[in-house]
């Protein structure tokens, strides 16, 4: 195997390669030459992007959420649109939360991004702030259930 010094010029040369032999090493419980710098690194970046896709998602399903409950003028000509998106980003969260971890990770979030969402859907149905709630009218398993729609 490679010397760490050698393995870390891949990372920065051929990122597919290093994951290969990094792979191998950690199989192989070959630890001396791990390039353990790049390899925390990574993994806290795939920690992160995890985070942030459930943040994305039930962002997006907050915001389609309250403009489907609360948008009435629209809801003839978008309603349809706005049940097909709230089933996507159900449906990619479901995925997420195979991660308990995940899971827990959102309900720690869920107020934060109801604040974001309910901004962003006064802005773009330009509504009265007052008529949408100050806190999240939704429980956690409304939002997530396939069957209910506000």
């Amino acid at each position: 195997m490679p010397s760490v010094n050698v393995i870390s010029q891949i990372y920065e040369q051929d990122y597919a390669e290093w994951l290969s032999i990094t792979l191998k090493q950690l199989q192989n419980r070959e630890l001396e030459n791990v390039d353990w710098e790049h390899l925390i690194e990574e993994i806290a970046a795939l920690g992160n992007e995890q985070r942030h896709k459930v943040e994305s998602y039930l962002l997006r399903l907050l915001i389609h959420l309250l403009l489907y409950d609360y948008w009435e003028s629209e809801k003839e000509w978008s309603g349809k649109g706005w049940e097909t998106e709230i089933d996507n980003f159900r449906l990619e969260l479901d995925l997420l939360f195979e991660s308990k971890v995940l899971y827990n990770y959102c309900v720690q979030v869920l107020d934060k991004l109801y604040q974001k969402a309910r901004k962003n859907a006064i802005r773009k149905s330009q509504l009265s702030p007052h008529i949408f709630p100050d806190h999240c009218p939704y429980s956690l398993a409304e939002i997530l259930s396939p069957e209910w729609l506000p």
